[in-house]
């Protein structure tokens, strides 16, 4: 008599693994640190230079910008819990708002020394064209992404760039010419990570370089001014600011001046003569990081841009990990924001690149940058947080 067969019993298939719940276990600790860094450093560098800026108030601009900081975190954590996927199919709507809101500005913004750019709320002034990088990226990769099969058609090149160059000129117009090419950079970034062909982008630059060469040289002497008097000043003052030192050069030269006085460790609060004696202009806005130098030292301002290559490279990392093309082009657009105002800003005190009044994120005093740049930190962090649920419901590893 034969053995029995028996029927193997098969173990139970493991149930998938649990996402870790609660944001602080999924978001991009990288960023955090490198944000509260950087918000350190600006609260340290704006008490020491603003403490004589208004009278009976020394902690006047350390308090508010303390409270945009608070607020830009919470705003971050928010975000990041929000699916980002789902303003793809906003992108007309979020389109229309950047529109409207930058064209408002024109209604009902205040005017300040010579630009129209804010508008006046109970706590502070919103600048909407800072708004308006954020919410172009996301209407710009929605667009994009519905036409991925026809990246190669000129016709999305140029609508894409159309696009952007529309708000583009609208900003520039307030004036604010720094803005208008962060929207510039932000769409060529978006056309760059999507995959369109090389030779559209030699297209654009060729039709670039005709624009300035209209803008700068052919359009005065026709009598067309394009841009103010004073914007072309300071993008031709900074190749020799020494040939027009009380005017167009003034401020890069006492910039250099401060950040050599600074060398190795800084002067310290008390002997940083070029801030506490108001030789350096716009010493808590543009020119932040020549007080840094200064105070700091070559020292401090390599911290800085230590703590902000970190926050690209979590950035970069960000993109290539994301769950679709959606979030890679969001995350593109957000490091190109990033990176081109650090680039600009820094190179502009150091006299390598021209005035054009782009603040230095997170260490810049303002809270409409501020709010703005926490923003799209919590878009990088949804989309971290996003890929990573994705991995994890596929039971991979996913390496941050």
């Amino acid at each position: 008599m034969s053995a029995p067969v028996t029927t193997p019993i098969r173990p139970a298939a493991e149930p998938p693994p649990s996402i870790p719940a609660g944001p602080r276990l999924r978001i991009d600790i990288w960023i955090i640190v490198a944000a509260a860094g950087l918000c350190a450093m600006s609260l340290l560098t704006i008490d020491g230079a603003t403490r004589d800026d208004v009278a009976g108030q020394p902690h006047y601009y350390l308090t508010r910008q303390a409270i945009f900081f608070a607020a830009g975190f919470v705003l971050m954590l928010g975000v990041s819990r929000f699916d980002y996927s789902r303003l793809r199919e906003l992108k007309y709507g979020i389109y229309g708002l950047m529109i409207a809101s930058i064209g408002v500005v024109f209604l009902l913004g205040t005017a300040a020394k010579g630009s129209r750019r804010w508008i006046e709320v109970s706590f502070f002034r919103f600048q909407p064209s800072e708004l308006g990088k954020v919410l172009l990226i996301l209407a710009l990769a929605g667009f994009v992404v519905d036409r991925v099969r026809r990246l190669n058609d000129r016709d999305t090149t140029a609508r894409t760039m159309l696009l952007a160059l529309f708000p583009a000129m609208l900003v520039i117009a307030q004036p604010d010419l720094g803005t208008g090419l962060v929207y510039i950079v932000i769409a060529l970034t978006v056309l760059f990570v999507a995959g369109t062909s090389w030779r559209h982008f030699a297209a654009l630059i060729a039709l670039g370089a005709v624009a300035i060469a209209l803008v700068l040289g052919a359009a005065p002497k026709l009598g067309v001014e394009v841009l103010k008097p004073y914007q072309v000043q300071r993008l031709t003052a900074f190749l020799n600011p020494s040939d027009d030192p009380g005017d167009a050069g003034y401020q890069q030269n006492q910039s250099r001046i401060a950040i050599g006085s600074g060398e190795r460790t800084g002067r310290g609060l008390e002997q940083a003569t070029q801030t506490r004696f108001n030789f350096l202009p716009e010493h808590h806005t543009d020119f932040i990081n020549a007080v840094v130098g200064e105070r700091f030292g070559f020292v401090g301002a390599g911290f800085v841009l230590s703590l902000f290559a970190l926050l690209i490279w979590r950035g970069l990392r960000i993109l290539t990990m994301s769950k679709n093309l959606y979030g890679a082009l969001i995350a593109g657009g957000i490091v190109s924001m990033l990176l081109f105002q650090i680039f600009v800003n820094v190179g502009m005190t150091v006299g390598i690149m021209p005035i054009t009044g782009v603040p230095l994120p997170l260490m810049s005093y303002g809270g409409s940058s501020i709010l703005v740049t926490f923003l799209a930190l919590g878009l990088l962090q949804s989309i971290h947080v996003q890929a990573r649920d994705l991995s994890v419901r596929k039971g991979r590893p996913l390496i941050v």
